[in-house]
């Protein structure tokens, strides 16, 4: 019976250290490699633009345990002291019917990192157009001009923000599509912080300000992880 006891102490003691070591989070490592020019066609493309700014795009690797799980471009913006956004970068099938495999590179969505889980969640953002938004981040909310998909449709001038389904603040500001649109059809948004607000400016035509009422939304940062 003595055998038996010591036998037992042992067994104890290894499924008591295993459920320590489970019940410790794993840490995850969430690093950006280093940046490589790939060719780029933007939508409208002026054909006598042919600098390397025009025709190509500076993308980077989005690494999780070093293990590469997305491409980026552009730079990211830390939104928390754990997660930031940062544009992701796809890589597009441009073959017609009939035609062998031609890749393109093209700015895609943006994603939302959690360093600590290691989780990564692409943005739904409202009226959002890869081709027509450029985003412009202020804490928890992104400034743009979008698409309107429903009622009436237009150009709009969005303020969206991380945690909730629906926009801020959303008016139009033009018909769309828009004859002899120029392109960027928007200017980079400016933030102001107290009051907060932001400006709008068509590349061709007037600017608008609009006020951004209400406090940040609770972003969802779990515990759960991505292994």
């Amino acid at each position: 019976m003595q055998t038996l006891r010591l036998a037992v102490v042992p067994l104890l003691l290894f499924f008591f250290c295993a459920t320590l070591v489970a019940a410790v989070p794993k840490v995850h490592s969430v690093t950006l490699g280093p940046s490589r020019h790939v060719p780029y066609t933007p939508p409208e493309a002026n054909p006598d633009n042919k600098s390397d700014e025009a025709t190509t795009l500076r993308v980077r690797g989005l690494f999780v345990d070093d293990r590469q799980r997305e491409w980026t471009v552009g730079e990211m913006h830390e939104v928390t002291d754990r997660s930031f956004v940062i544009r992701r970068a796809l890589r597009i099938n441009d073959a017609l019917p009939g035609e062998s495999i031609r890749w393109s590179w093209q700015p895609g969505p943006w994603l939302l990192v959690d360093r600590v889980t290691g989780h990564i969640t692409a943005l739904h953002l409202p009226s959002y157009d890869p081709d027509v938004s450029d985003a412009v981040w202020f804490r928890d909310y992104a400034a743009y001009c979008g698409v309107a998909t429903t009622g009436k449709g237009g150009l709009v001038a969005v303020v969206a923000e991380l945690g909730t389904r629906k926009a801020v603040v959303q008016k139009v500001i033009g018909p769309w599509p828009m004859a002899n649109a120029p392109h960027p059809v928007c200017s980079p948004a400016k933030w102001q912080r107290t009051p907060i607000r932001v400006t709008f400016d068509l590349t061709a035509g007037e600017s608008m300000t609009l006020d951004v009422l209400g406090a940040s939304s609770f972003i969802e940062e779990g515990e759960s992880s991505d292994q």
